[in-house]
């Protein structure tokens, strides 16, 4: 149990806007939430999974919808009230604490805002250990936690409490909800106790984004090149340097997508790389060999500072790094790969470990 100063909370915003994986929203939008919120409210505690007791009420927050609409429809601070208060009164009981149910740079964030105004702790887990677009993405579903009943609320005081038949259905549903409330919204999902989160959770998410982020806010203090020290930090692969030189992008469908295309520097000169994105980085090819595809990390840095670049901050002519990173491994299980793959995604293509692919192994035996 510790309390979070400024300075974690920054670290813990940049850390996670790469492990989001181009996803989860504008870092700085999240990290002012936050700081606004306990500086109105008071300072927020960080508890590990296993300080919470087995039959804690547990419910994670987050914003839901397109990245890019965030930069202009903000929230206003009474979501996170209305929605709890909609599941305390659902369910007749208090909520002992939330927390993120993704990492990146708005949803890493949220629940630290949340905490802060309800006066309650937030856990040191996540439902994914990276971003993705769906509901039905987290651990949790793995597991075969319902998502619902979940709360769904904007700015305007709308609140809906939907009760699905699964967790796909919520998706469908919430995301017309999404759409037609203006392409963001705050909700309340995955009620649980504190022993699903114990079974489920991906542990120790928030202390792992603080340490990424101090990473990257250190990386000049040493000789050692930025870009190696952040490879040795979080045991990542070079896919490919170079230069954006075209962004298709479209905000459809609640989501934010298209196509990022990079012209080689440096010992990729004379090359090409492609990185196709829903909200996160799904796959990325050099050429027509395939680098990584989800459920394996994609995430962009600035080739100078090391900074995450989220898909919505994309723009031509910057110079990035694209990097990849091994996922949870509970996302290699069967049902991991049916639900995050990339054939999910109408991706022809065979889901293979970033590992393995560095390694030019072509199959992968679940």
């Amino acid at each position: 149990m510790r309390t979070l100063d400024k300075q974690t909370i920054e670290d813990i915003a940049s850390g996670a806007a790469l492990l989001g994986s181009g996803g989860g929203g504008d870092p700085y939008i999240g990290k002012l939430m936050a700081l606004q919120a306990i500086k109105k409210y008071g300072p927020v505690t960080m508890i590990d999974v296993d300080e919470v007791p087995d039959d804690a009420f547990i419910v994670p927050t987050a914003l839901m919808g397109a990245p890019t609409v965030l930069i202009e429809k903000l929230s206003n601070g009474s979501e996170c009230k209305r929605a709890f208060e909609a599941m305390e009164k659902y369910f007749g009981k208090k909520i002992y604490a939330t927390m993120p149910i993704e990492a990146g740079g708005v949803n890493s964030m949220i629940p630290l805002a949340v905490a802060a105004q309800m006066k309650v702790p937030v856990i040191d887990v996540d439902g994914m250990g990276r971003a993705f677009p769906e509901i039905q993405m987290v651990t949790c579903h793995l597991h075969g936690i319902p998502s619902s009943p979940m709360v769904v609320t904007d700015e305007k005081g709308n609140v809906a409490v939907l009760d699905t038949i699964s967790n796909n259905w919520s998706e469908k549903i919430a995301r017309a909800m999404t759409v037609a409330q203006g392409g963001s919204v705050m909700v309340c999902i995955y009620p649980m106790t504190g022993k699903d989160i114990k079974q489920c959770g991906i542990r120790r998410i928030m202390s792992y984004s603080e340490e990424i982020g101090r990473a990257i806010r250190d990386s000049n203090k040493y000789d050692i090149p930025p870009v190696k020290q952040l490879l040795n930090k979080i045991n990542g692969f070079e896919l490919f340097k170079g230069k954006i030189s075209d962004v298709l992008r479209e905000t459809k469908g609640g989501f934010n997508s298209g196509t990022l295309k990079i012209d080689g520097l440096k010992d990729y000169r004379g090359e090409n790389c492609e990185v196709n994105f829903q909200n996160e980085n799904l796959v990325a090819k050099k050429g027509e060999k395939i680098l990584a595809t989800t459920p394996d990390l994609i995430c962009l840095v600035d080739l100078e500072n090391i900074t995450p670049i989220t898909t919505d901050s994309l723009k031509y002519g910057r110079r990035v790094l694209v990097i990849g990173l091994k996922c949870d491994d509970q996302w290699r299980t069967k049902k991991g790969i049916e639900t995050v793959g990339p054939r999910h995604f109408g991706y022809d293509m065979d889901y293979i470990p970033i590992e393995k692919r560095m390694k030019g192994v072509d199959s992968y035996d679940l």
